[in-house]
């Protein structure tokens, strides 16, 4: 089965932060760094990155 990617503002929303918020976090290495899509650069979440960053930020839903 192909794994699904979101992108940052589909990221951002299922963590109840705003887009600014999910990158802001990344560029201060309190997130990872996001895997970027080869042909265009913008970033790209999967479901387990998503319940990992979930993690991070105390929440489990």
């Amino acid at each position: 089965m192909k794994e699904r990617y979101y992108s940052a503002e589909t990221a951002a929303q299922l963590l109840g932060i705003s887009k600014q918020t999910l990158i802001r976090y990344e560029n201060k290495r309190l997130f990872p760094a996001a895997r970027r899509n080869a042909l265009n650069g913008w970033r790209e979440y999967t479901e387990d990155d998503i319940k990992k960053l979930r993690a991070l930020m105390g929440r489990t839903r």
